[in-house]
């Protein structure tokens, strides 16, 4: 069977990216994508310039394709049920109560979807799991279905995605590979086979990997564990290069010179945020962990350590620079956890913000593409009358005007055209906090931070 109608739960940061790319390399698919906020489809079907998530190149697939073999919609039940693929593409948080809290991912949301799913179909269907999840996922997703609706024979297929946030349409162009898992039996294999024709629209043959479902499961669990290691290895050494005299950029270069090593992920930061790598790492302490492996969980466990202690690092050298100011006010650049990407979850400056509010510091926060409504849900839990202390500016002039420090904790490349020597005379005592490695006086600014700006994240 070669599927023509795929339907997508999940219109966030996997789902949509994920079923623009399709549709535009596999004409020959009707694709729906579903979601149950319908303020979100609205957006999604809204103009171009404004859809709820920003990625470099996805409003031009969108204006090419929506429409057309591409289509989002709130009729959930409807499209399930005339869909031949079903892709998962919801949220997995980690569960904030019960057996792994803390830790374990929540299946909550992909469990409902199994439901509907289920009481949605009556013909057999291709189960996609796009959703980060933990091993044994798929197995649990069969479950429910099975439970739920014995008459129809559903496949399960593991298809775990890769994105990094800011070049996700280069990613899904040009994966450096496509995972595929699936059930050891001769209906998984043609499961398996039916999602990789897909891929193999746009993909050479020797980029799709074909495994078992918890093979796969556990690959994407590993890859971002290994990734947000790296970051951590290397921020462990960034404190002792500031004790020791040594220089963290020159560690940094020599390591990553090793063909061995590489250097991709070994540039010091404040610490990684996003979505994933805290979520996963979790996920696989709690793994180690319900199996008797305590050392491997430790292991693991220190990985997100490090990160807490580095932008606890970072504070702390903000705390002790203006110790002796007078109501001192710090300018926040940047919010999302990275540039080209307005996601700002676990975002290094969520953190460090909500530090110096709750420190009574005066905070002016700008990022050119993270909406002010985000900014403040993301400090909920900072009460109103340290939230009075903050202010979003529209401008990075706004934000520089009549501040005493500069956190750069996004490197957009806006920040990089700028001349904050030049700026600096709006701004009443200007340091530059950059990216939790020095405190650079004003003369120092420009040459520094172009710096950092070529640092590939």
């Amino acid at each position: 069977m070669k599927s023509k109608e795929i339907c997508c739960i999940g219109a966030g940061y996997v789902g949509g990216p994920t079923m623009s790319v399709i549709a535009n390399n596999c004409p020959n698919y009707n694709i729906t994508v579903v979601d149950s906020n319908e303020s979100r489809i609205s957006e999604w079907n809204g103009p171009v310039n404004d859809l709820p998530i920003y990625e470099p190149g996805l409003k031009e697939i969108i204006a090419k394709v929506r429409g057309k073999n591409l289509v989002f919609s709130n009729e959930v039940e409807n499209s399930i049920k005339k869909a031949d693929v079903i892709f998962i593409a919801v949220n997995t948080p980690t569960k904030t109560h019960g057996e792994g809290k803390g830790m374990a991912a929540d299946l909550t949301n992909i469990e409902k979807c199994a439901k509907l799913i289920a009481e949605s179909s009556s013909s057999g269907k291709i189960i996609v799991e796009k959703s980060t999840a933990p091993v044994g996922t798929g197995k649990k997703i069969k479950s429910v279905l099975n439970k739920e609706n014995s008459k129809v024979k559903f496949q399960i297929v593991s298809n775990p995605e890769f994105l990094a946030e800011g070049t996700a349409i280069n990613d899904l162009m040009n994966p450096d590979r496509v995972l595929i898992g699936g059930e050891q039996s001769e209906e998984g294999h043609k499961a398996v086979n039916t999602i990789a024709d897909i891929y193999r629209q746009w993909l050479p043959e020797n980029k799709i990997i074909l495994t078992n479902l918890w093979s796969s499961e556990l690959s994407k669990l590993a890859s971002n564990a290994f990734l947000a290691q790296r970051i951590s290895s290397i921020n462990s050494l960034s404190a002792l290069c500031e004790k020791t005299g040594a220089k963290i950029d020159e560690v940094s270069k020599s390591v990553g010179m090793d063909s061995r090593i590489g250097s991709k992920f070994l540039q010091p930061s404040v610490g990684f945020g996003g979505s994933c790598f805290k979520k996963d790492i979790l996920n696989l302490v709690y793994l180690s962990r319900y199996y008797g492996l305590q050392e491997i969980a430790e292991y693991w466990e220190s990985v997100l350590k490090i990160n807490d202690y580095q932008k606890s690092r970072f504070y702390d050298k903000i705390q002790n620079t203006l110790s002796k100011t007078e109501n001192p006010t710090v300018s926040i650049f940047g919010w999302a956890f990275k540039k080209n990407t307005n996601d700002s979850r676990e975002s290094a400056s969520i953190e460090i913000t909500r530090k110096l509010l709750n420190n009574n510091f005066t905070v002016k926060v700008y990022d050119p593409m993270v909406k002010e409504k985000t900014i403040i849900k993301d400090l909920q839990d900072v009460l109103n009358n340290k939230l009075n202390k903050l202010t979003v500016c529209s401008s990075a002039e706004k934000a520089l005007k009549d501040s005493h420090a500069i956190c750069i904790l996004t490197e957009w490349d806006e920040f990089k055209a700028m001349n904050f020597k030049n700026l600096s005379s709006l701004m009443k005592e200007p340091i530059l906090f950059l990216d939790g490695r020095n405190i650079i006086s004003d003369n120092k600014l420009n040459r520094t931070f172009k710096k950092f700006m070529s640092i590939d994240k």
